[in-house]
């Protein structure tokens, strides 16, 4: 699966540079077919009762960020989507959340989170979003303000979700919690906090083995706050937990591209995104066996942008001190961006997985593209498919 996940995304691009150098276009995907350009894992292969944060960033041979040459980065411009590409390909642009809050959860610290977050999004004209403002809060596990240690690739994880989470809803109110480690215990009492504080929506851009919700899903089960969560970025992989759990909105991901059509954007499958069948947990309502040639809970529900190769623009730590443009994707981009767009509907009563069954027609389909070599929840159809789900964001009536 690691050698489809580098061929899936080694197309180009990736460019940082000193914010204060850099000019404020990006392109809204890179060229594409040079060797040297690949996705590279931020996060350690977890193991058992623990998890590993989805986040992939575009890099060299070296490790290091590339440019749309594939050669070291130059400080002249910024490769990946921009907010404004996010929000018009989904059709967010000039909605508002209404004070709602985003909560992500994730673990270790990152102590330039605020920084590097007022950065982002001064690059982008977008407002202000500070603890004195109170737009962002960051706390630990337990709502404390001492944070974990720093883990720079989980910080590169957190830069992604707060990045993602301001290009789709700039109003949005951020809540960081960080987990004093990365097992599913520390993570879910991350999540049962962020929950008592009244958000609208709780994104988890991470995953591990498959797993019973009677071990760990009484964490994710908020009936009113849209929980989502990655499925994971290598490909048809049969199930990841917790987007494997009857309580989530579980969000795959696909590659997403400038096209001259109506829309203006074209969306296939991304190879790496994660599908699969799990036995171990019921469906939520409004997914059917006969829908999903699944016994039990299938994945994914939706979809939005996870393609390192078409990713996100990032400013993100690379090391505990210093930060820099690159440019990032996996399923960890997908799942706040859909996180934001259930606290722009303003909708989520009860359970929030039910609602695009009940309203896909709020959904861009993704017909097209395949994960891997399975008959059932690999390839793209018409209507609900493994990769992709229902399909994409269609502004917020499918939420």
């Amino acid at each position: 699966m690691r050698s489809k996940l580098l061929a899936a995304t080694a197309a180009l691009a990736a460019a940082l540079g000193a914010a204060a150098a850099i000019p404020t276009t990006a392109s809204a995907a890179p060229a594409a077919g040079h060797a040297k350009a690949h996705s590279q894992r931020v996060c350690s292969t977890p193991k058992a009762g623990f998890a590993a944060c989805d986040a992939l960033k575009l890099v060299n041979d070296q490790g290091a960020a590339v440019n749309a040459a594939g050669s070291a980065v130059t400080p002249k411009a910024i490769s990946g989507k921009t907010p404004a590409n996010i929000q018009d390909a989904y059709k967010l642009a000039g909605l508002s959340a209404g004070g709602r809050t985003v909560a992500i959860v994730d673990a270790y610290g990152y102590p330039n989170a605020e920084r590097d977050l007022g950065i982002y999004r001064a690059q982008w004209g977008l407002s202000a979003c500070t603890k004195a403002n109170g737009c962002l809060t960051i706390v630990n596990q337990t709502g404390g303000t001492k944070p974990p240690r720093t883990n720079v690739g989980w910080a590169q994880e957190q830069a992604l979700d707060l990045d993602a989470v301001s290009a789709a809803c700039p109003s949005c109110k951020i809540l960081l919690v960080q987990a004093t480690s990365a097992s599913f215990g520390n993570l879910g009492t991350a999540v049962n906090y962020a929950a008592s504080r009244g958000v609208a929506a709780i994104s988890n851009s991470y995953g591990g083995g498959d797993s019973a919700d009677s071990s760990y899903g009484s964490y994710y089960n908020h009936s009113g706050v849209a929980v989502t969560a990655s499925t994971g970025d290598n490909g048809y992989q049969g199930a990841s937990f917790p987007a494997s759990s009857h309580y989530v909105t579980a969000v795959g991901g696909t590659s997403l591209t400038g096209s001259s059509n109506a829309r203006g954007w074209n969306e296939t499958v991304w190879s790496g995104a994660g599908s699969g069948c799990t036995t171990l947990n019921a469906a939520p309502a409004g997914q059917t066996s006969a829908m999903t040639n699944c016994s039990g809970r299938a994945m994914a529900d939706v979809s939005a942008v996870a393609d390192p190769a078409t990713g996100l623009a990032v400013y993100a730590p690379t090391s505990s001190s210093s930060s820099s443009w690159a440019q990032y994707g996996g399923t960890s981009l997908s799942s706040p961006l859909v996180a934001s767009v259930y606290a722009l509907s303003g909708n989520t009563s009860g359970y929030a997985n039910n609602k695009p069954y009940a309203h896909p027609s709020g959904l861009f389909d993704v017909t097209s593209g395949s994960n891997g070599p399975c008959a059932s929840w690999c390839s793209a159809k018409t209507g609900w498919d493994g990769p992709t789900g229902l399909g994409t964001p269609n502004g917020t009536s499918a939420f």
